[in-house]
């Protein structure tokens, strides 16, 4: 259930300058101009494939996100496959705790259900099934949402391998039962104060559209701007393009992470994602701190990255909001 705020008329004024150590609370301490503001026009840091940092050497191949001659050799060379294709899977090194108390407001949870796993387990899913059940993150989400009840996240459900209807139906269940009153649903996107006044902490957007119609308090799949490119310059070039298209008109994400290819992996037989990343962060930080969110066709809002508390860029997106202020 989520926390209840006072509604006397009026919330306490909290500070409007921030320290990198309080983003735990960062929309707590947000200034009381931007309780007002819709979500989709505040800058919110999020992190890309949330729940990667569960997954280890004992990990299994996924079924559909894998080659299938990679699922070969996993089988024949387990020892040798494995390892290779976690240090290109692995994204993020906090867990998901951790994660918030760094102040990410948006999950990107991608789920699968394993062919060989228990008929109602639900894992995470990037080129390896995670050990984390689906069940007990999001029971960790809400035990946090509980001890910080001015902060909200937006989660986003997607991928969905291996699931059947049965399984989508079982997962909303979970969902319900383990946020209860937390969730919001759909409908005009909400500003701060308006989750307050209702004790909601929870918009919940699910990438299945049969799902979402059946269930008032999921909403439709929020885009995110995926660059599937190797080079900073190339990511930026093709975010700056989507930009001048035009942003949606709700919740949308500008994605920040690099992305391999084979030509890439082959000629970095010692590299990893977060090799190839890291050298990255300045110049991607650099075009971060450019940004400005807002309802302008060129503002951003989401803005999620790679390897949350490597550097400064949590902070960074959070310090956006201070542009809307016109100072």
């Amino acid at each position: 259930m989520g926390g209840q705020v006072s509604v006397s008329g009026s919330f306490p004024s909290l500070p409007c300058t921030r320290t990198s150590d309080e983003n735990s609370d960062w929309m707590s301490a947000l200034c009381p101009q931007l309780w007002d503001v819709p979500l989709h026009h505040l800058s919110i840091p999020g992190s890309h494939d949330t729940m990667t940092y569960g997954l280890n050497k004992k990990s299994t191949i996924s079924h559909t996100e894998s080659p299938r001659l990679l699922q070969l050799l996993a089988k024949v060379l387990p020892c040798v496959t494995v390892p290779t294709v976690l240090k290109w899977s692995v994204t993020q090194v906090l867990n998901v705790t951790e994660q918030l108390d760094a102040g990410v407001r948006y999950l990107d949870l991608r789920i699968a259900h394993m062919p060989e796993g228990s008929e109602r387990n639900l894992h995470f899913v990037h080129m390896l099934y995670t050990a984390v059940l689906v069940e007990d993150t999001l029971t960790e989400i809400s035990e946090w949402l509980e001890n910080h009840p001015r902060e909200v996240v937006i989660l986003a459900c997607r991928n969905f391998e291996g699931m059947t209807d049965d399984l989508h139906e079982y997962l909303v269940t979970c969902i319900k039962n383990i946020f209860g009153d937390m969730l919001c649903p759909r409908g005009e996107v909400p500003t701060l104060r308006q989750l307050w006044a209702r004790g909601q902490q929870v918009l919940l957007s699910y990438e299945d559209e049969g799902t979402v119609c059946r269930h008032q308090q999921l909403w439709p799949g929020v885009p995110y701007w995926w660059g599937n490119q190797v080079k900073s310059e190339k990511l930026i070039h093709y975010l700056e393009q989507m930009k001048s298209c035009g942003r949606p008109g709700g919740l949308f994400v500008a994605g920040i992470n690099l992305t391999e290819n084979l030509e890439y992996i082959l000629a970095h037989p010692a590299g990893s994602l977060k090799k190839m990343t890291l050298p990255s962060l300045p110049r991607l930080t650099a075009w971060v701190r450019e940004q400005c969110p807002g309802p302008c066709p060129c503002c951003t809002n989401i803005i999620a990255g790679d390897f949350i508390g490597m550097n400064s860029f949590v902070s960074d997106v959070i310090r956006l909001n201070e542009k809307l202020l016109g100072c």
